[in-house]
């Protein structure tokens, strides 16, 4: 199975984790339906259960390698991520934002090397948007239901049988929306923005990804109501979890032909890659 999961680090009713399941067959990624979890606990729970899949997760698995040294924490990614989980969102938010503050105008935040790649935020960063926060969230309930994280880190073959195998990587969903609309506007939380332009660019996204027009050579297969559950979704998170899927789908596909990494490059093991960067 395939799995997108477009996270939040405090969801709700109003903002869920949303992930969208489905499977491949011949460059043809299938949604098979739309789960929707309102709370960290259900995220777990779903996480924990005897399924195997391949999963692009719209959050990040690990800090930069320069915050890391600076701040003399462990620079193994498991004890990183053990230290880290260990704090709370207020010391992490004192603790980055001391350390931006001496530093100079421009160079504020410390980056990872897949940053540049994939044009995505620094993982330190505590807003607009909270990655810190998502993967403080998020990380440890991963390596809680014994999930494998390729370059990052291999849960003891005991504890994922073959049948249950379960392999997290870091997606990011504003890679395929780049590459196919450059940086036009699909979504907003915010009731205001949620304008006939950005639905129209939703509904050219979807086409796009039918076409398979992506460099990933994949083509997105949906129903009708699929389909319209996606534009009719102005947040845009159905979408993003549709994206981090399909990126998931390419991952797999990579595995398939042998790439027993799933399609990551080699990589410096503290930071992680963003698949398909």
């Amino acid at each position: 199975m395939l799995l997108g999961c477009d996270f939040s680090s405090s969801p709700s009713s109003r903002k869920p984790i949303v992930l969208a399941l489905g499977h491949v067959a011949q460059g043809r990624v299938q949604l098979r339906e739309l789960v929707r979890l309102q709370t960290l606990p259900d995220f777990a729970i779903w996480l924990q259960q005897p399924l195997a899949w391949v999963g692009g997760f719209d959050l990040p698995f690990g800090l930069p390698r320069e915050l890391v040294q600076t701040l003399g924490w462990p620079t193994d990614w498991q004890a990183c991520m053990q230290h880290y989980a260990a704090m709370s969102r207020a010391e992490i938010r004192d603790t980055f934002k001391a350390f931006c503050d001496a530093r100079p105008v421009g160079g504020k935040f410390a980056h990872r090397a897949t940053d540049t790649p994939a044009g995505s935020s620094p993982s330190m960063k505590w807003v607009n948007p909270p990655v810190a926060y998502m993967l403080h969230a998020g990380v440890p309930l991963l390596l809680q239901a014994g999930v494998h994280l390729p370059r990052l880190h291999m849960p003891a073959p005991a504890s994922q049988p073959p049948a249950q195998r379960r392999i997290a990587l870091e997606a990011y969903p504003g890679l395929l929306a780049r590459e196919l609309m450059g940086n036009t506007s699909y979504k907003s939380d915010d009731k205001a923005k949620q304008t006939p332009e950005r639905l129209i660019a939703r509904k050219q996204l979807l086409q796009a990804l039918e076409l398979g027009q992506t460099r990933l050579g994949l083509r997105l297969k949906l129903t009708h109501a699929q389909h319209d559950t996606l534009v009719d979704d102005a947040s845009g998170d159905s979408l993003d979890a549709v994206f981090c899927m399909v990126q998931a789908a390419w991952a797999h596909m990579q595995h398939e032909a042998g790439d027993p990494h799933f399609g990551l490059p080699a990589c410096d093991p503290l930071e992680g890659w963003i698949v398909t960067a």
